[in-house]
C-alpha cells in the first residue's frame, strides 16, 4: 500500500488559530455579500458612506480606524434625532456639518433624522463592527437606553412612526378600476393582484418572479414559486396560489407578453411595446403610487401598501392568522400582528355599536324599568 507523506507546511503558511488571515476575511465577506438582497446591500452602501462622512467630519477618523467607542454612538444618535426643546425640535449636528453632509450627496436634506433611520444606521454599524470582529459600540447601555427615551419623547410630543396605507379590498378595487390603459394597464393589474392575492408580495420578490417559476392548475389557478426571499434564505422553492380574478389577470398579461423565460413583469415602452428588462424594486412603488393617483385615493401609497393591505384584509375577514402567515412568510407575529388586528377591528361588533338595532344602553334601561322578581 502506498503512503503519501504529508509534509508540515512552512512558517510562513502557518495560520493563526485565534484570528482569520487577511484572504479568509475577504471569502467570508464576499460569502456575506453574495447572500443579502441586492435592496439590503445598496442600504448597506448608502448608510456606510454616511458613517465615513460623518466620522471624518466630527471626529477626523475613518470606519477602518479601528472599533468605536460607545459614546461615538450615543453621539451619533444625539446628533440626528429630534428633541422637542422650547417649543420646537432641536439636534446637536453643526448647521455647516449638516450642510457639508448633504454637499457630499450623502444627505438628501438638512434636519434631522427619523428615529428608524437613526436605528438603521446604527444596525449598519453593528454588522460592519461584526464583519471586521469588532466590539460593537451598539450595545453600550447607554445607546440603547437613548433609543428607547428618545422613541419615547418623540411619540409623547406627537411623532407618530410612519407607516405606508394599507391596501384593503374597496382601494384595491379603485386601483384595479383604472387598468384600463392597454398593455400596460394589463401588465399593471396582474402584477397588482399577484402582489395582493399572492399573499402580499414584496416588491423585491414581485420583480424577482421569472417566467419559468409559474405553474397553470387549470384556467382559473395558478401557482408561482419563491425561492430566496428577505426571510426565506435556504432557497427551498415554495409555491404560493392564484385564483381567480388574480389568475385570470395573469393570463391576460402573459397572452399580451408571451415568453418562456426572463423576468416576469417587463417594462412597456409606448405603443404597447413589451421589452425585455424586467422592473425594478422602484419601479412597482411607482406604479402603485401612480394608480392611487389615477384614482384619487388619499394616503401614503408604495410597494408596501399590498402587503400589509393583504394582511389587513384578511384580518378583517376573519381568516386564521396562520393561514396569513403561511402565504406572507412572515417570521415574526408581532410584525404581522399589527396590520391583522388592525383589520380585523374594522368589522369588529365593537367599533359599530349605534348600527345595531337596540344599542346596550336601551337594553339597559328596559332592565331597570322591567318589574323585579319576587
Amino acid at each position: 500500500m502506498n503512503h503519501t507523506l504529508l509534509l508540515p507546511p512552512s512558517d510562513k503558511a502557518l495560520l493563526a488559530v485565534d484570528r482569520l488571515d487577511t484572504e479568509a476575511r475577504a471569502a467570508a465577506a464576499a460569502f456575506v455579500a453574495a447572500g443579502t438582497a441586492a435592496n439590503t446591500l445598496r442600504s448597506y452602501r448608502s448608510a456606510l458612506a454616511y458613517w465615513a462622512a460623518w466620522l471624518q467630519l466630527r471626529y477626523g477618523r475613518t470606519l477602518e480606524t479601528g472599533p468605536l467607542e460607545g459614546a461615538v454612538a450615543v453621539q451619533f444618535a444625539l446628533d440626528h434625532l429630534a428633541r422637542p426643546e422650547a417649543g420646537g425640535w432641536q439636534h446637536l449636528l453643526p448647521p455647516a456639518l449638516d450642510a457639508a453632509l448633504v454637499d457630499a450627496g450623502v444627505k438628501a436634506k438638512l434636519g434631522a433624522l427619523s428615529h428608524n433611520t437613526v436605528r438603521q444606521r446604527l444596525a449598519v454599524l453593528a454588522k460592519w463592527h461584526a464583519l471586521k470582529d469588532w466590539p460593537s459600540p451598539t450595545e453600550a447601555v447607554a445607546v440603547k437606553t437613548l433609543l428607547r427615551e428618545a422613541r419615547k419623547a418623540q411619540a409623547r410630543h406627537g411623532v407618530a412612526v410612519r407607516k405606508k396605507t394599507a391596501a384593503v379590498r374597496e382601494p384595491l378595487e379603485a386601483l384595479l378600476a383604472t387598468c384600463s390603459d392597454g398593455v400596460r394597464g394589463l401588465r399593471d393589474r396582474a402584477l397588482l393582484l399577484l402582489a395582493w392575492s399572492g399573499g402580499g408580495r414584496r416588491r423585491s420578490e414581485v420583480v424577482g418572479l421569472q417566467v419559468t417559476d409559474l405553474r397553470q392548475l387549470d384556467a382559473d389557478t395558478w401557482l408561482y414559486a419563491l425561492g430566496t426571499t428577505k426571510t426565506e434564505t435556504g432557497g427551498v422553492r415554495r409555491e404560493k396560489p392564484l385564483r381567480g380574478a388574480a389568475a385570470q389577470a395573469l393570463t391576460a398579461w402573459l397572452e399580451v407578453a408571451p415568453a418562456d423565460h426572463g423576468p416576469l413583469f417587463r417594462r412597456v415602452y409606448k405603443g404597447g411595446r413589451v421589452g425585455t428588462a424586467g422592473l425594478s424594486g422602484d419601479q412597482v412603488a411607482r406604479i402603485v403610487q401612480r394608480r392611487a393617483q389615477l384614482a384619487g385615493l388619499a394616503g401614503d401609497w408604495a410597494a408596501h401598501s399590498l402587503r400589509s393591505g393583504f394582511v389587513s384584509e384578511a384580518g378583517r375577514q376573519g381568516v386564521p392568522l396562520g393561514e396569513v402567515m403561511a402565504m406572507t412568510e412572515h417570521r415574526s407575529v408581532s410584525t404581522v400582528m399589527g396590520y391583522f388586528q388592525a383589520g380585523a377591528l374594522l368589522g369588529s361588533r365593537a367599533s359599530r355599536l349605534l348600527e345595531f338595532p337596540e344599542s346596550l344602553a336601551d337594553r339597559s334601561e328596559d332592565s331597570q324599568d322591567s318589574p323585579s322578581k319576587g
